[in-house]
């Protein structure tokens, strides 16, 4: 009897693992299982970078480039460019790719909208980027740009869908407002908004978000599920940008990313963990650490740092602070965490509130990731997240009710 309870729990065990080990099909993949039906006979842009690839970590640039019925004729390239070889904010130009010799022409320069000339010859667009799921961050922005020439120069825009790492379910931050639209802020959804590419397409286009709609079709994933975290996709992570190395980098990017704007305290980035800490030479590692675990967040712990910044934000210096450590992430609201650390600073330092000591010059930038000044200004009158919460979240319910409707999995 002993002997068959051990056989089964190590059946039980393999077939856990197998099962958490298991990849999802992407929509590269569907598209390749297809023999790249929707692509036959068509003239093929596409605009992608190092995160779009297969289950073999082949670029689908290479991929299309290789498909004997695909006729691939043209790159396009986001922020960092097509392949990854473009640091943060610089502009991408536009070259040839030195591996295909195709034309890789910028969407993140002198135009950030593709041009009639850049469209020139070419019958259907594809989009394959991996998304983080925070609505600052750019390539979504390209995307809508990309759908609106798309429909402007009668060409057709597929989109080859990948998982949002944030999952599908989680919904945080107010809806952008008027005089706040920008390239971080470019459309009216939520801060997190918990969809994947091909549904956010699908709801720009219904919604009529973008200034003319596109034929559009989206190559859906198999096996995803709006519950997964992104590990329990069996898919490997390529940095979608050189501050978001990991997948980690993803989830805590919108807990401390708005913050970070206002480059008063070092957010991580210039060190080894992006995104997840909160740091700056004045503060009192422990006395922080005391104070923001005694708020009780739900899913989330603080504990001291000491370290410093090989670049950016007090580079060379010694910074203290805390380390953000999300316990569990199904309790834990994100976007919250870096307002409870402006709270716990201008409650232990009043003297250091954070909009009082900021380069106000900065403002504007915060501004335009809030989506709003609202933030700014309710929160800089006592310094407390209480002030603020029901206007950060007062879209969320509105915005999951609308956007079901466009819900693929």
């Amino acid at each position: 009897m002993n002997k068959l309870k051990v056989v089964l729990a190590l059946f039980l065990a393999m077939t856990i693992s197998k099962a958490y080990s298991q990849k999802i099909m992407t929509g590269l993949e569907v598209l390749k299982a297809s023999n790249f039906k929707v692509l036959e006979g068509k003239r093929v842009g596409l605009i992608t970078n190092p995160t779009g690839f297969d289950n073999n970590i082949k670029s689908t640039i290479d991929i299309l480039n290789e498909a004997p019925n695909v006729n691939l004729v043209a790159l396009y390239g986001p922020e960092h460019g097509v392949r990854g070889d473009v640091h943060a904010g610089d502009h991408v130009e536009t070259t040839n790719d030195p591996k295909t010799g195709l034309p890789v022409f910028s969407l993140y320069g002198a135009t950030r909208k593709a041009t009639p000339e850049m469209l020139k010859g070419i019958d259907v667009l594809v989009y394959d980027i991996q998304d983080i799921g925070s609505r600052s961050f750019t390539y979504i922005s390209t995307m809508g740009f990309a759908m609106e020439a798309a429909a402007e120069n009668n060409i057709e825009f597929v989109v080859l869908d990948r998982p949002n790492p944030l999952g599908g379910e989680k919904v945080e931050g107010n809806f952008v407002e008027d005089g706040f639209y920008s390239f971080v802020s470019q459309f009216r959804i939520p801060y997190i908004y918990g969809l994947t590419c091909g549904e956010l397409a699908k709801l720009l286009n219904g919604e009529k978000m973008l200034k003319a709609q596109c034929k559009l079709t989206i190559v859906p994933m198999k096996g995803w599920k709006r519950c997964m975290t992104y590990e329990q996709t069996g898919l490997q992570w390529v940095p979608s940008s050189p501050h978001v190395p990991q997948i980690s980098s993803a989830m805590y990017y919108p807990a401390s990313g708005i913050l970070g704007e206002l480059g008063y305290l070092s957010i991580g980035v210039g060190y080894t963990i992006p995104f997840q800490m909160f740091a700056a030479e004045w503060i009192d590692a422990e006395a922080l650490t005391d104070r923001l675990n005694s708020y009780n967040l739900p899913g989330v712990k603080f504990r001291p740092i000491y370290y410093k910044p090989f670049y950016s934000v007090g580079a060379g210096k010694d910074f203290k602070g805390v380390q953000i450590h999300i316990l569990d992430y199904s309790k834990c609201a994100l976007t919250d965490i870096q307002f409870h650390v402006m709270q716990a600073l201008a409650e232990l330092w009043p003297d250091k509130a954070v909009f009082d000591h900021a380069d106000q010059e900065r403002f504007n930038m915060f501004d335009k990731v809030c989506g709003s000044d609202q933030i700014r200004k309710k929160f800089s009158e006592r310094n407390r997240f209480e002030d603020i919460r029901d206007y950060w979240y007062k879209d969320v319910e509105s915005f999951r009710k609308l956007s079901q409707k466009y819900y693929i999995y």
